[in-house]
């Protein structure tokens, strides 16, 4: 069984779902320290054929806090009128949309429940039946860290292979996992370019990006584009 840990991010880029789709079951970590400053609420799309940031408003964000003990306050109102704007003539625009109003109008605004719930709602779009997990539902041993975390909830979880982004070679030793049982991989997204009206491509943006210009089925192939090693 091959197992994805991660902690959460709000609409994060297309590498992020590569992991997310590749794996058996995946686990969202809710229950660790929120990094203040970096991409967790925030995230880039198309504006006038450049990256430009948006961010989402949270209450008590800090990095003494766990992702479960922040919420998310922002109504939305703004980050829509930004897509129109951006969007409304992307092909998948009126496609896109109203799955990402089932995200921005879910009721439980805990950050953890909040982004959990988007993940879900996204691979239920796309049709991939990886199983999702909050780690704050998992009995463990939270005194552990770093990759001694890991390799304990892979065995919690009875997962023989984890895998992690190609980021995650600086963190993980291929050997030291192996040591414990576990099979460790690295993923390396090789995505291809895709029209962006008729600027040169951004790479790298939201997954929203993704999906206004490529849908359901673009989207799809282009998750399939990385390799692991």
């Amino acid at each position: 069984m091959i197992l994805g840990i991660m902690q959460p991010y709000f609409m994060p880029y297309l590498g992020y779902w590569q992991l997310m789709a590749a794996v058996d079951k995946y686990v969202v970590y809710d229950d660790v320290n929120y990094i203040k400053g970096g991409w967790v609420s925030r995230n880039n799309i198309l504006m006038n054929g450049q990256a430009h940031m948006f961010t989402i408003t949270l209450s008590g964000a800090s990095p003494n806090k766990h992702f479960n003990e922040i919420e998310v306050r922002d109504d939305f109102k703004k980050f829509r009128n930004m897509l129109q704007s951006c969007y409304s003539k992307a092909p998948c625009y009126k496609e896109i949309m109203p799955l990402l109003e089932q995200i921005f109008e879910f009721e439980n605004r805990n950050l953890g429940a909040f982004l959990y719930h988007s993940y879900q709602v996204m691979l239920d779009y796309l049709g991939i039946e990886t199983e999702l997990i909050l780690s704050s539902n998992i009995k463990k041993d939270n005194t552990l860290h770093a990759e001694h975390k890991v390799k304990h909830i892979c065995h919690l979880l009875g997962a023989d292979m984890y895998y992690n982004t190609i980021a995650g070679k600086e963190l993980y030793d291929v050997e030291d996992f192996a040591n414990d049982g576990i099979t460790l991989k690295f993923l390396d997204s090789h995505a291809s370019a895709y029209k962006q009206y008729n600027n040169e491509f951004v790479p790298n943006l939201s997954i929203i990006d993704v999906l206004m210009f490529n849908g359901k089925e673009g989207t799809n192939k282009l998750l399939k584009e990385y390799s692991v090693s």
